[in-house]
């Protein structure tokens, strides 16, 4: 099965068919002023479904009050300056610098001067995949606490990760198409956002999740992973399947085999991929192809991950 990957294109100097391409792109009620004789905008943008990435530029100076977003707007000023407000809070933002630009629920209005702004969608419910609230089972809905990083520094660690995704997933014809691919990078994106961006996630395990960090735990979450291995799963979906906590589950996995659920994921993927590899017939079959059907997208991590765990490059084993 294929990733439903949607690229779309929209160039115009009609300010009115810009504001309706752009309220029905994102969902939400739109007020634009501003966008005169001369104006044009270009947008394009790719959606993978739990996340999308696009790239907007556009020539006037824009004033637009934004309705509720259903997912999590994270924007980069590449050439434009920005002013948001939302609650009668103003901030600004010059080129090179990251903000959100929602926190879901909350209407906000933009003051868009004339340049490029790069702006990624996320799913809220990816959010949950990755980090939880509340030492309950059934944690809370997870709240960003400010719009800003939460250090100056960590702007560029989302800047490269989403010219990674960019790049490397959105650009590969064959690892684009891939629902473990995808679902990987949502889930890097996500939790790119949360270490980024203040928030109420927690990480920090409770008495109860010490107590549940056993080895019948890591059996249960190991056997769900075996026979799971095929799908988009994340974390907390290990943890579901062996019924403890997000945190309990990954403190369990650390604890008695000293890695993390998912990086055990990957190493069960990686056979996968060498068996794969053996069988295959390398006059229909190739390394890239099979390595992205696994979840791994970039051709020389999968390259250096194979040959440190088989002691021959992919490529060998796959001309054998």
């Amino acid at each position: 099965m294929t990733s439903p990957v949607q690229i779309q294109r929209f160039d115009s100097n009609d300010a009115v068919a810009t504001h309706h391409f752009l309220a029905a792109t994102y969902g939400t009620q739109l007020r634009i002023h501003g966008g005169d004789k001369g104006y044009r905008l270009v947008h394009q943008r790719v959606d993978t479904g739990p996340f999308a990435l696009a790239t907007i530029d556009q020539t006037a100076c824009l004033d637009i009050g934004v309705g509720d977003i259903a997912g999590l707007v994270v924007c980069r000023t590449r050439t434009a300056r920005v002013a948001r407000t939302c609650d009668e809070v103003t901030h600004r933002f010059a080129p090179g610098d990251v903000f959100l630009g929602t926190r879901p629920d909350l209407p906000f209005t933009v003051r868009w001067h004339p340049g490029e702004v790069e702006v990624c969608v996320l799913d809220l419910a990816v959010l949950a995949q990755v980090a939880s609230t509340a030492p309950a089972r059934r944690p809370g809905r997870i709240r960003f606490t400010d719009i800003g990083p939460a250090a100056a520094a960590l702007a560029r660690q989302w800047r490269n990760t989403t010219t990674y995704v960019s790049d490397v997933v959105l650009n590969n014809p064959v690892a684009s198409t891939q629902p473990l691919v995808i679902g990987n990078a949502a889930r890097m994106l996500a939790a790119t956002a949360l270490t980024v961006f203040p928030n109420t996630a927690v990480s920090d395990p409770t008495i109860e999740d010490r107590r549940d960090a056993s080895t019948s735990t890591v059996r249960r979450a190991i056997a769900f992973m075996e026979e799971h291995a095929d799908r988009d799963i994340s974390a907390a979906d290990i943890a579901g399947a062996a019924a403890v906590s997000l945190r309990a589950v990954q403190l369990a996995f650390r604890r008695h085999l000293g890695t993390t659920p998912m990086a055990y994921l990957r190493r069960v993927r990686l056979d996968r991929a060498h068996h794969d590899l053996v069988r295959a017939d390398p006059r229909r079959d190739t390394v890239s192809a099979i390595a992205s059907r696994w979840g791994f997208a970039n051709h020389s991590r999968f390259t250096a991950r194979y040959q440190a765990s088989y002691g021959v490059p992919p490529r060998e084993t796959l001309n054998a």
